[in-house]
């Protein structure tokens, strides 16, 4: 039944060729640039008083805002990249989770920018304590992320190809609702901006989406994969994927502690699987 769906995998395909191409990523990167500094022209336009009445509600009067909306640009980018590895194997998937871990504390340490006077001057040891913890469990993640590639190692547990193409089938079914629902929340969430000024929550909303979307995912694998070994490290790294995205709704210093709990975690499911996973799927290869 699932072939029949072909015509939305190649929709999907399309999409993820459009994305990955180095020209709409260059696109991307200007597009960001010019908004970072259009936004710092708009905030200073604002703080003079030439703006109106309905552009100056909407906009802020600190320039280090526009430091926050260009890290969230890119931040956006990156999730949709997750998004869209979700069609290939899931260890590739997790490495990506891995980056968007990374770009999110250092967007937070930017947003504590925000909270800080022009011309800068601190007075509160509090915003400098968050920014440093924020950098450093950013960089603990990028090491971590270092080691996971150079541990992780494919393993295919599907032999028949035609079950491999229903299982890649299945994931890009999935990736391209999810990418469907992401262009939909952005778009919901920049009206009621626009309209009312207020924050939306848009990437805990994702984020909360993408929680159902790793247990679907592994129900889906687990319709192709039902070995013990193959349930096990897809149900582990999901569990890994969870503990990052629930840090981000946990208050100081637990989503700090709760992200790099996580990062250390997968890289132990990923040493288990890989140093013992091996023998035992030789053990289960019968003998000629």
């Amino acid at each position: 039944m699932i072939e029949r769906c072909e015509p939305l995998t190649n929709i999907f395909d399309c999409i993820h060729h459009f994305w990955e191409h180095p020209r709409t990523q260059k696109i991307l990167a200007v597009l960001i640039l010019l908004t970072y500094l259009l936004a710092l022209a708009g905030i200073e336009a604002n703080r003079e008083g030439l703006l109106p009445e309905w552009m100056a509600r909407l906009t802020p009067t600190s320039h280090f805002q526009a430091i926050q909306l260009a890290f969230t640009l890119i931040l956006g980018m990156e999730l949709m990249e997750l998004i869209l590895s979700i069609s290939g194997s899931l260890s590739k998937s997790l490495g990506k989770q891995f980056e968007v871990m990374a770009l999110i504390l250092l967007r937070d340490a930017f947003k504590q920018l925000s909270h800080l006077p022009e011309p800068v001057s601190i007075t509160d040891p509090q915003p400098l304590l968050l920014i440093a913890s924020s950098g450093a469990g950013a960089l603990i993640i990028f090491i971590c992320l270092g080691f996971y590639h150079r541990l992780r190692a494919h393993q295919n547990y599907i032999s028949d190809p035609l079950e491999q193409m229903r299982y890649v089938m299945s994931k890009k079914l999935m990736a391209l609702g999810l990418v469907l629902l992401f262009a939909g929340i952005a778009l919901r969430d920049a009206v009621i901006f626009f309209h009312s000024g207020e924050d939306s929550a848009f990437f805990e909303t994702i984020y909360t989406v993408l929680i159902f979307a790793d247990i679907a995912l592994v129900l889906i694998s687990q319709r192709f994969m039902p070995s013990f070994h193959a349930v096990f490290r897809n149900s582990a790294f999901v569990i890994g994927t969870l503990l990052m995205r629930l840090s981000l709704s946990t208050p100081w210093p637990w989503n700090f502690a709760a992200s790099i709990f996580a990062a250390l975690y997968v890289l132990g499911v990923t040493w288990a699987t890989t140093c013992f996973g091996s023998t035992h799927m030789k053990r289960t290869v019968p003998r000629a």
